[in-house]
């Protein structure tokens, strides 16, 4: 028998980002690198794990917005376009670095890397949906959801029909997509306030995640910390993360990613190559952006961009492995330590942003692959599980309340609201106020269902905390400003022209061909509750 559980979750989500109304917008493109680097290498390897026998457990949420640019035909074929661009370069590239021996080797790599990537997409149909879907089918991945658009619920709190909005929809659209209720919801950005969890209850859902300190200073103190989920009053359970594992990923200063045999990240052939030779690469309007073909290593700390080493995937394999026999001996001490002081079994729970594990650190995926085929192979420990099986063996926890958290800067909401960001709050809540006034409208027709459709979806779209998230990083500040600005006023408009009793259909035809996520959704979802 095991001594205890780990448990790794995943949380993959990008921000609806979708402009048919432009033949090119460089956002779009956060979606293209997550696939080739992220998506497709998780598919490859949960294949992989499947094709060996291990029977692997792991959680990860996708949120709705992700779901439904994976399944977009206007993205997908967009994507296409974006991966046979970088199937044209590289082949230039093994012709320009014939004769030198390790670029030719780089190049390679990443010709073959961008062949396994077709093999898959066009394996799934342009589908990555169903293709995560099959392993949640045979119960080695557990897909949970997340708010409706990552909208911060805590700064919400105030309108309780948007927190329920977010959380409704949501579960709709899971159902829609997987074809069965979501178990689990990943809070976004793990922000909790105390009440929220009687909304994830009514909304069928069995557990929802939170930072460490949400857990450890609940009430009363949870006898066993974060290494035990709680239940709230209404049912519903919380898993903590867990501080020493996140640490070993996350941190920048002691974490795997930082280690001098991996891909650097900042130094790509987008900034690199010749300018007239890489022009038909980057963005139409001539100005340099990363490609994704990257050939050199972090190499030290202290190295500038130019003193970078050449990059080896072979010994970057090996360190990945290397760090996934540590973090395995790290849990078996953990696990150990923790069964003797509890007298129970332990479930150490480690989430990490998806998009992490490829994208930011090329290697990740390959850690995990090593994690699971070591975890199966040379401990007898722990367990690896997912959650839902997790809590199906173990129903019996303490009942406490959690405390207010979230898993961002210092630990609580200051990220989401401050001197960068705070400007859009009096707007959305003006806007939520506004949502709860048209849900009482009763539709008189067709066009005024849609009318009344499409604000709910400009809402949850001006909500999402990327916006506020992108503002205060300083990084894509105008494109997150003017997100947030053409939401509101589409629903301002609406709003206007509902209480004048005059939709304008010709402009809705335009504004539901670009914001089309949520198709099924209904205005009422706003009504009090």
């Amino acid at each position: 028998m095991a001594l205890g559980y780990v448990a790794l979750v995943l949380h993959a989500h990008l921000p609806f980002v979708r402009h048919p109304e432009s033949d090119y917008v460089l956002e779009e493109e956060w979606l293209h690198e997550a696939i080739i680097e992220t998506y497709v290498p998780l598919i490859r390897v949960f294949e992989g794990l499947k094709r060996d026998g291990i029977d692997f457990k792991i959680t990860m949420s996708m949120t709705p917005p992700l779901v439904s640019m994976l399944r977009d035909p206007l993205l997908q074929e967009r994507f296409e376009e974006y991966l046979a661009k970088l199937e044209e370069l590289i082949a230039k590239e093994i012709i320009r670095n014939e004769k030198d021996g390790h670029m030719t080797y780089l190049a390679q790599h990443y010709t073959e890397f961008f062949r396994q990537t077709r093999e898959t997409w066009e394996k799934y149909d342009r589908d990555l949906v169903k293709a995560f879907k099959q392993f949640q089918d045979t119960n080695n991945l557990e897909i949970i959801t997340c708010g409706a658009t990552h909208g911060y619920f805590p700064l919400m709190k105030m309108y309780p029909q948007a927190v329920w909005a977010q959380i409704k929809v949501a579960c709709e659209h899971y159902e829609e997509n997987f074809g069965r209720p979501p178990k689990g919801i990943w809070l976004p950005e793990c922000a909790y306030y105390e009440g929220v969890e009687r909304m994830v209850t009514d909304a069928g859902l069995r557990y929802f995640l939170v930072d460490g300190h949400g857990i450890l200073y609940a009430r009363p103190r949870p006898r066993f910390g974060t290494y035990a989920p709680i239940y709230t009053e209404t049912g519903v359970a919380a898993f903590g993360r867990d501080h020493e594992s996140s640490q070993q990923v996350w941190s920048s200063k002691v974490g795997y990613p930082g280690d001098p045999v991996y891909r650097e990240f900042y130094k790509d052939l987008g900034w690199e190559a010749e300018y007239e030779y890489i022009k038909p690469y980057i963005m139409p309007n001539g100005q340099r952006k990363n490609i994704g073909i990257k050939y050199h290593r972090i190499t030290s700390r202290d190295a500038s961009l130019s003193h970078k080493a050449l990059y080896d995937p072979y010994w970057a394999r090996e360190k990945a492995a290397e760090h996934a026999a540590n973090f395995m001996y790290n849990r078996e001490h953990q696990i150990e330590r923790l069964y003797d002081l509890m007298g129970r079994p332990p479930i150490v729970v480690s989430p990490y942003d998806a998009e992490l594990f490829g994208h930011w650190w090329y290697e990740g995926p390959w850690f995990i692959d090593y994690l699971f085929r070591k975890s199966w192979y040379d401990q007898q420990t722990y367990q690896m599980t997912h959650l839902a099986d997790y809590l199906r063996d173990n129903p019996t926890q303490q009942v406490c309340q959690p405390s207010q958290s979230s898993w961002g800067y210092k630990g609580f909401h200051e990220y989401w609201l401050n001197e960068t960001n705070s400007w859009i709050y009096p707007h959305l809540h003006k806007a939520a106020e506004r949502m709860i006034e048209l849900s009482h409208h009763e539709a008189a027709d067709e066009l005024e269902e849609r009318y009344l459709n499409q604000a709910a979806r400009e809402l949850l779209l001006a909500q999402s905390s990327d916006w506020a998230f992108i503002m205060r990083t300083g990084t894509m500040v105008p494109y997150a400003v003017r997100r947030t600005r053409s939401h509101l006023l589409r629903l301002n408009k609406i709003y206007e022209d509902m209480k004048e009793g005059k939709p304008d259909s010709g402009w809705l035809d335009k504004v539901e061909a670009i914001d089309n996520i949520f198709p099924s959704i209904d205005y009422r979802v706003y009504r009090p509750l």
